[in-house]
């Protein structure tokens, strides 16, 4: 890999015990492990909307691991990083006993993020803003490097034969997304051009994605960077005839259905649901016994691979809102 080698990989196994058991395996009710210690409430601020596919299993699983852990979690998120960084300073004038933040725009947070880590609020970024985490303060960040991520799709796209592709961008400023197209293009092997379209608009991003595949019909590959945006790309691959390779980032019922289907050939899934979950674990475990995760490190969450083979199984998480 051309990326920096520092960035590595942590396997976390975290074993929260509910209750103790004897040598034999019998529960003893009379001992009780961290997951049961004293309240802890988590502000979770994030660059995602409300009714967002991708977001709202973020959100699902700090919810989850909330009620699993008996911790109060409060979530807001806005797409505006002025907004957003309004919205940590909020919390954090609130006194959680940790914080996560994504940061698809990492300078644009940088001063609501260092304010928070100079208040002493344990900070963990997830997503976006992997090269900044630990600039910034934040312990550690869980999510995937968004560039390796992106070479391993170019990879794929050039084993299927792909020479002239588009990578479709939904979000102007987000630098995550921009790193996904990066690396893409730089195993790729061919012609990859950025194309960019608004999330909030799907029926003209469909028809955006329509008219560059007529005008240029040596377009062979289309990568998307968001589920809703991969349905649209698939309609309008269908409409215009072609006969380009689609592939996408992020996963949901829909689009495990079309690579089920073989209008998809992979998703590139970074499992969201776990990025809500694994820090509110991580910051319960600090604020209850003293665990610092990461090591200063990365926690990677991807990238895994949606295809044809494993989509079947996938598909009945995705249908219950946690894949």
């Amino acid at each position: 890999m051309k990326h920096s080698t520092r960035w590595l990989a942590a396997l976390v196994v975290i074993p929260i015990a509910l209750t103790g058991c004897t040598a034999n395996g019998v529960k003893d009710a009379g001992t009780t492990g961290v997951a049961s210690g004293e309240k802890a409430t988590i502000a979770v601020v994030t660059h995602g909307t409300a009714g967002d596919a991708f977001w709202d299993v973020v959100k699902s699983g700090a919810e989850q691991a909330g009620k699993d852990l008996g911790a109060t979690i409060t979530y807001q998120g806005d797409g505006d990083p002025v907004k957003q960084s309004q919205l940590i300073d909020a919390a954090v004038a609130s006194r959680p006993d940790g914080l996560i933040v994504s940061m698809a725009n990492p300078d644009g947070v940088k001063g609501a993020v260092e304010k928070a880590v100079a208040a002493g609020i344990p900070v963990i970024t997830i997503n976006s803003g992997l090269e900044k985490s630990e600039e910034f303060g934040a312990q550690t960040h869980i999510g995937q490097s968004e560039f390796i991520a992106g070479q391993a799709a170019g990879e794929k796209l050039a084993a299927a034969g792909v020479k002239n592709a588009i990578c479709v961008i939904h979000e102007a400023g987000n630098s995550g997304l921009e790193e996904r197209c990066k690396g893409a293009a730089d195993t790729l092997g061919g012609t990859m051009s950025n194309l960019q379209v608004d999330v909030a608009n799907l029926a003209d991003t469909q028809n955006t994605i329509k008219s560059k595949l007529l005008a240029d019909p040596s377009v062979d590959g289309v990568l998307t960077l968001n589920s809703s945006i991969a349905v649209a790309a698939s309609q309008a691959v269908t409409e215009a005839k072609s006969k380009a390779t689609l592939a996408t980032f992020d996963v949901s019922a829909d689009i495990t259905t079309l690579i089920e289907d073989g209008k998809i050939l992979f998703a590139v899934d970074q499992q969201p649901y776990s990025q809500g979950y694994l820090p509110v674990v991580f910051l319960v475990l600090e604020k209850r016994n003293g665990d610092v995760v990461g090591g200063g490190q990365p926690v990677y969450s991807g990238p895994a691979f949606v295809t044809k083979e494993n989509a079947a199984k996938v598909a009945k998480f995705a249908k219950s809102g946690t894949r």
